[in-house]
């Protein structure tokens, strides 16, 4: 068996690797560690995640491949052992990572991956080594709702003005209907219900499904946009060409960007401005813990800012 399986179905690549003898298993992995055949080990990675725990979230494979890369990038610019590195190496990748700017939740998810390399490692036995147990990025300091910032209401319904009917799709299935970047892209037609006036996202984050309702505008910008075949997506890109697309026209209109996730900020708002409880804000949005909905109540109360203003 190839390892051109892993090019063909989201399983091929554990079916591949866990076919394979453990010894060969063995020495491919260590091998490609020795060539810095950085390929080979991120379909290791994306293996053993999909061995391990059966379902694929496109969304989480992309950031585990993500920090595994930027891993190993500097392992090879730093001549680290990448089988044994030292704590000091795993440390001062973090503070490399801080130094230029990436914020404490963006090492995390980088750390993530990192994490996720070693364990498919373990996996096939190259390594016993547990390299980033112990490391973590500094504390956000930032109180929960400042990480959570949406858009204002003024500034949505200006990129709406100017957007043109896809865009207008995107601003409102983040900023109305809540879901992910990764949810956004990934949405088909045949996930879309006009008639019921709801949509379906399948295999949300924890390869949760959950049913949405649209309001009456997306449902009209949906119609206009033209319903296309079940299995077409309804936005046909990538969640970093959704970003780009997204920052371009904010940039366009002067609207400060602050990410395409913060329309689903914005719609939590909404939803706390609007009286809804917290659970019905927090299914919603697709939220495991009801906690994170609660967060959206700091952006959703003015009466502090209004009496400040006033007095």
């Amino acid at each position: 068996m190839t390892l051109d399986l892993y090019r063909h179905g989201p399983l091929a690549p554990s079916r591949a690797w866990a076919a394979l003898p453990p010894e060969e298993r063995r020495r491919r992995a260590m091998a490609a560690v020795a060539s810095q055949d950085t390929a080979t080990l991120l379909d290791l990675l994306e293996a053993h995640h999909v061995h391990t725990h059966g379902h694929v979230s496109p969304e989480t494979l992309r950031k585990y491949r993500l920090g595994a890369r930027t891993w190993l990038a500097y392992a090879a610019d730093q001549a680290v052992k990448v089988l044994h590195p030292e704590g000091e190496d795993t440390d001062l990748w973090v503070r490399s990572l801080e130094a230029a700017g990436k914020s404490p939740a963006s090492v995390g998810v980088l750390l993530a991956g990192a994490r996720a390399l070693y364990a498919a490692l373990r996996w096939a036995k190259a390594t016993k080594d547990t390299p980033f147990t112990d490391t973590k990025p500094r504390k956000d300091k930032r109180r929960p709702w400042d990480k959570r910032q949406p858009y204002p209401d003024a500034d949505v319904q200006q990129l709406l003005d100017a957007a043109p009917i896809e865009m207008r799709v995107l601003l409102r299935l983040g900023g109305i209907a809540g879901l992910r970047a990764s949810e956004i892209t990934g949405l088909t037609w045949g996930a879309v219900d006009l008639d019921g006036g709801a949509l379906t996202v399948v295999n949300g984050k924890g390869g949760k499904t959950r049913r949405v309702l649209l309001s009456a505008s997306l449902l009209e910008d949906l119609r206009e946009l033209g319903v296309q075949a079940p299995d077409a997506l309804v936005i046909g890109r990538t969640p970093e060409a959704a970003r780009a697309r997204l920052r371009t026209l904010c940039k366009r209109v002067g609207v400060p960007y602050l990410g395409l996730h913060a329309l689903r900020h914005t719609a939590g708002t909404r939803l706390v401005r609007a009286g809804f409880q917290l659970q019905d804000v927090a299914e919603h949005l697709g939220h495991s813990d009801v906690q994170t909905a609660r967060t959206y109540g700091k952006w959703a109360d003015d009466r502090l800012k209004d009496h400040m203003r006033q007095h």
